[in-house]
């Protein structure tokens, strides 16, 4: 997911803003998909470094086509490096990691906790995005679903991942769900570091922070998978990486972009809602995983804890008593 730019003013959705919302909820879920298939024959970091490499090429032909001005302010750059690192880099690899072990759909769920991490810190880190008691109710009971999903200690935790898996080391795998969170975490930190780039074009921003990504994975990559020295890979796995880049990178910044503008930071909210359904629904259809009780109940609470958050659900319930 991307950062989380300067807040707009909430605007209304139309019905063309909905269309948009689903795509983008179908696109980000479909990164998760793309993804299962990828690990087939590419290893974590290699498979992060094509998706990145990709997107940036994709971004900075838009970038140039729309003759967007480049800035030369070394500052800038340097916090498009940390951006890189922080929203690229390290949320994707721990993703990926994460997945090589956990099912699609319950990636993409802990997923949904990056609202409740940003919120948390907001709170810390700036003056104006202070928790009031109805945020830290939302935050609290989204947690608490992240802790129904894990569950107890030595608990069956992990969902089957269908016939697409890799063979787990499964002295790692109770770790997966905790790198996925560590991921969210990630997107949180830079959700509030980057309301810096709040007068940037955020295309810009975009190309810029999966170029940096980009040049910092190459050496991880080289070093820890080796690519040339793995198997050719598929077409599928050659198809997933063009979709993930392509699709669930590049045309997912544009779209996200495209509908805050249109519709506004608050009214964006609502993809939170719908990228686990279209994970778990590409999951489970297409890759035959499946996903324990707890995992759905889990995201049923997440879920209560983000419309607890956005308020819309809890003033329409209000103004229905009065």
């Amino acid at each position: 997911m991307p950062t989380q730019p300067q807040r707009l003013p909430d605007l209304k959705m139309d019905g063309t803003s909905w269309a948009m919302l689903l795509i983008l909820s179908v696109l980000w879920g479909g990164s998760f998909f793309f993804t299962e298939i990828a690990l087939v024959d590419l290893p974590p970091f290699t498979l992060v470094l094509c998706r990145v490499t990709i997107a940036s090429l994709i971004l900075w032909w838009v970038v140039l086509l729309r003759h967007i001005p480049i800035p030369r302010d070394p500052k800038f750059w340097g916090a498009i490096v940390i951006m890189g690192a922080f929203n690229n880099l390290v949320p994707f690899s721990l993703i990926v990691w994460g997945q090589t072990h956990i099912a699609s759909g319950l990636a993409a769920i802990l997923n949904a906790t990056t609202p409740l991490f940003t919120i948390v810190i907001a709170h810390i880190a700036t003056d104006n995005e202070k928790l009031n008691l109805r945020k830290a109710l939302g935050v609290l009971i989204g947690f608490a679903g992240v802790v129904v999903i894990i569950g107890p200690p030595g608990g069956e935790t992990i969902a089957a991942k269908g016939e697409n898996a890799l063979k787990p080391a499964s002295a790692l795998a109770p770790l997966a769900p905790f790198a996925i969170l560590l991921a969210t975490f990630c997107y949180g930190c830079t959700g509030v570091f980057g309301k810096r780039f709040g007068g940037m074009n955020p295309i810009l921003t975009a190309a810029g922070m999966t170029s940096a990504s980009s040049i910092l994975l190459i050496p991880l990559a080289a070093i820890i998978d080796r690519p040339w020295t793995l198997p050719v890979p598929s077409p599928e796995t050659l198809m997933a990486v063009f979709g993930i880049a392509a699709l669930s990178t590049s045309l997912a910044y544009i779209l996200y972009f495209a509908i805050l503008k249109r519709a506004g930071a608050s009214n964006l909210l609502l993809v939170t809602f719908l990228i686990p359904v279209s994970a778990i629904l590409l999951g489970v259809g297409f890759l035959g995983e499946t996903l324990l009780v707890q995992h759905i109940i889990g995201m049923g609470v997440i879920g209560v804890g983000l419309a607890v958050i956005d308020g819309r659900l809890v003033r329409h319930l209000g103004n229905k008593d009065n």
